[in-house]
């Protein structure tokens, strides 16, 4: 099969658009033709090497896909050949964790293989694209901003990182649920693009200091000022900064660290805001099950900047890594089922 390989850890030139042998079907495995994949920043983690995860090598990035069933093992039942899929990245197996894209091979490739448990039928009316955009950045924000953040029409929402995928998903979340937006991202083309989304404001943090805008049209923390909601999920510089931006009995959700997971913080205001720090690990079958019925009904969509063929993924990954990109890429792929 064709797919992007990587033999080595490293910068994106280790990337391979090349034939490799595809793997073998296993008992209680199926095989499936990649329709669609689309691109998380987890993918840049798993080919620079992430401490303590064995990533197999060869590797292939890609932990969302969404396809055809193109073959089942002798022991599966329940699927058939040409079946729409959509696959859930992670399998439990023995208490670990195995996922596509990570510890087990992903999809940027013609094929990927999958135990059946991890396949969610897919709807004619759910289009390839759409579905592959919602297990890691939208079940993540799902089960972030509902199941563990509760966000409800009474909080003001600061999202930093806003125009990514778990940002714009973010966004659309938390306007269904009729929440005030204030959407950050580092453009102003981008902040364009989230007011067009439905952020109530925007900020643009390369040219504004996000904290004193949030005193300037908030107010001081002693005087009912900060947000309900702060969504960080980056890390880094921000973590801080954003802990400022934290009203009285608010609360911090955060879901990831890709600017960085050791950042500074400041004691301070964690205690003097009472705030509540609520961490969220991925998402669970049935945010991806709940993704799927609002999609269907049409009352949630999937941003999608731009879609590319397989053997143009590579290029597709550095406009990832470098972030020139509003809201999901996704790559496409043929191969016969």
């Amino acid at each position: 099969m064709k797919a992007i390989v990587f033999d080595e850890h490293g910068s994106i030139d280790v990337l391979r658009y090349r034939e490799i042998d595809a793997p073998d079907l296993l008992p209680g495995e199926v095989r499936v033709a990649v329709r669609s994949c689309s691109l998380n920043y987890h993918d840049v983690f798993t080919r620079q090497g992430m401490p303590g995860i064995k990533v197999p090598l060869p590797g292939i990035p890609g932990c969302d896909c969404a396809g055809v069933v193109s073959e089942v093992a002798d022991d599966v039942s329940g699927w058939s050949i040409g079946d729409r899929v959509l696959v859930d990245p992670v399998k439990y197996e023995d208490g670990k964790m195995w996922m596509i894209g990570d510890t087990l091979w992903g999809a940027y490739a013609e094929y990927v293989v999958v135990t059946a448990e991890q396949l969610i039928g897919l709807p004619d009316d759910i289009s390839f694209d759409d579905a592959a955009c919602l297990p890691v950045a939208y079940g993540t924000a799902h089960r972030m901003m509902f199941t563990r953040g509760q966000v409800t029409a009474d909080d003001s929402v600061l999202i930093l990182g806003a125009s990514g995928g778990v940002g714009t998903s973010a966004l659309l979340l938390a306007k269904m649920r009729g929440a005030k937006v204030i959407a950050a991202a580092g453009t102003d083309e981008k902040c364009a693009q989230l007011a067009d989304l439905g952020a109530d404001e925007t900020i643009n943090y390369s040219s504004t200091d996000f904290v004193k805008y949030c005193r300037e049209q908030t107010g001081s923390l002693f005087s009912g000022g900060g947000y309900d909601v702060v969504v960080n999920f980056t890390g880094g510089d921000t973590w801080a900064a954003s802990l400022k931006c934290v009203k009285q009995g608010g609360r911090v959700l955060t879901c990831g660290a890709t600017a960085g997971f050791d950042p500074k913080t400041d004691l301070r205001f964690i205690w003097t805001a009472e705030m509540d720090i609520r961490g969220s690990n991925g998402w669970k079958r049935s945010d991806l099950d709940q993704l799927l019925t609002l999609t269907r009904t049409g009352e949630f969509s999937p941003v999608i900047d731009s879609r590319v063929d397989l053997k143009n993924g590579i290029q597709a990954h550095q406009a990832l890594e470098e972030r020139a990109f509003f809201g999901k890429i996704v790559i496409n792929a043929s191969a016969p089922a």
